[in-house]
């Protein structure tokens, strides 16, 4: 069979063009900067880890129409990014906490393929409004099994801790054990290898080709916990990331840190971030939990966080500087005036902060290098606090805060008005500067 040289051409064209549009959907890295289709990619984002949990409720209006209808409300308000969590693992309580459900890997090794389902549908929509995700893999902390269930299962720890409360300083020993067992390690592997192949039962497309996902992250605010297990927790990291990237080329990986102050040291964190398949950094902020002000002293203590809040993004903006790769603000929040938990309560401080905060967004005066983004914490939505209940409980609606905190101590809702304002108007500021 012969081909005219003319049509030979076009073909070879084509399959060029398809490639490069293909390349071009997925948002990328180009030094210190994201970047999509060419341009820079600056985004204004939230927290929404349960948005992957919304469309496996039995009540469409929980569950289906909920979460089309705040999807909707967050494109309004200029919001295009938000971080799912890919799937809890175990079930029942854990250090005495009721954690999130239902489970992707309910036993060892036995994953319950139908909870994707769910995140099917949250990427499935946000695509339809031109929304990317960033996709957390595991977790730090109990609300949703993380490492602490993989210990138990591999009998490093003691059962006890599924209804005991650890203290802190046992916390630190328990989760630092993670980095040690290789079994555990290797049933982490394969519910990220499962999530990483998965195909989409709406769109049809495979995870890998699905240019909705901006990026796969390792876990939750993965910590080393104790000194000791630095070096093992950097060699997590960096063969982690390589089983990844070697899965999925097309993807950005990063780690889901909380800054220097999640590994105790800024050098471990530069270090961390050096390897050459994380593509970009990540912080997080949390003025009340790290004691930036003295509890019940916000108002009064307000300026000294915001002091601190900014030297803390500096020094870990540096360190992204000196490896020439962008950084996201993943995670910030702070609490309602007087610390309430009622939506009723003004949010006067959250606002002045959230402008703080958002206002690094492409906004950095070398013009070369950026804060790429932020996601504030987090997304309560049209859920609202049960009236003399503080904790969550089974069965209750999910909004921003974890079974572990007050529900409604983060949470941002569709009726704060004021906070919106803020996000939106930081939204429209964001999008003139990707022109």
């Amino acid at each position: 069979m012969t081909f005219n040289r003319s049509v030979v051409s076009f073909l070879i064209l084509l399959i060029a063009f398809n490639c490069f549009a293909r390349q071009g959907s997925f948002v990328s890295r180009a030094g210190g900067q994201l970047q999509r289709n060419g341009v820079p990619y600056y985004f204004v984002g939230t927290n929404y880890w349960y948005g992957g949990l919304l469309g496996l409720e039995a009540d469409k209006r929980r569950g289906i129409l909920r979460l089309r209808r705040e999807l909707d409300f967050l494109k309004a308000n200029g919001v295009t990014n938000l971080r799912l969590m890919a799937g809890a693992e175990g079930e029942g309580l854990l250090n005495g906490v009721n954690r999130v459900g239902p489970s992707l890997q309910p036993m060892p090794g036995v994953f319950n393929e139908k909870v994707l389902d769910g995140l099917d549908l949250v990427l499935f929509e946000m695509a339809k409004r031109k929304m990317t995700a960033v996709i957390f893999f595991s977790n730090n902390w109990e609300w949703s099994g993380g490492f602490q269930q993989y210990l138990i299962w591999n009998d490093v720890v003691s059962k006890r801790w599924l209804i005991e409360k650890p203290s802190w300083d046992e916390l630190r020993d328990i989760v630092a054990k993670f980095y040690f067992c290789e079994p555990c390690k290797k049933g982490y592997n394969d519910q990220v290898k499962l999530v990483i192949g998965r195909k989409n039962r709406y769109s049809g497309k495979k995870y890998i080709d699905d240019s909705t996902i901006m990026a796969w992250e390792l876990a939750n605010e993965p910590r080393p916990m104790r000194p000791s297990s630095n070096d093992k927790y950097r060699g997590w990291i960096v063969d982690t990331a390589a089983m990844i990237k070697a899965i999925d080329k097309d993807h950005l990986v990063t780690i889901g840190h909380e800054g220097w102050i999640g590994t105790q040291d800024i050098q471990l964190f530069e270090a961390v971030h050096a390897d050459q398949n994380i593509d970009y950094v990540t912080i997080h902020i949390w003025p009340k939990n790290w004691g930036w002000f003295a509890d019940k002293r916000m108002a009064e203590e307000y300026e000294k966080a915001v002091s601190i809040t900014k030297k803390y993004i500096d020094e870990n903006l540096a360190v992204a500087v000196k490896l020439n790769k962008p950084m996201v603000i993943e995670e910030f929040g702070l609490p309602r005036d007087q610390q309430s938990f009622s939506v009723k309560d003004p949010t006067v401080l959250r606002d002045r902060y959230f402008k703080t905060v958002l206002s690094y967004i492409g906004n950095q005066p070398n013009g070369k290098k950026s804060i790429a983004g932020a996601n504030f914490w987090a997304f309560g939505g049209t859920a609202r606090p049960i009236p003399g209940q503080l904790f969550w409980k089974s069965g209750d609606e999910y909004m921003g805060d974890p079974p572990m905190e007050e529900q409604g101590l983060y949470s941002v809702f569709t009726s704060d008005t004021s906070t919106w304002n803020i996000v939106r108007s930081t939204a429209m500021t964001v999008a003139n500067r990707r022109r």
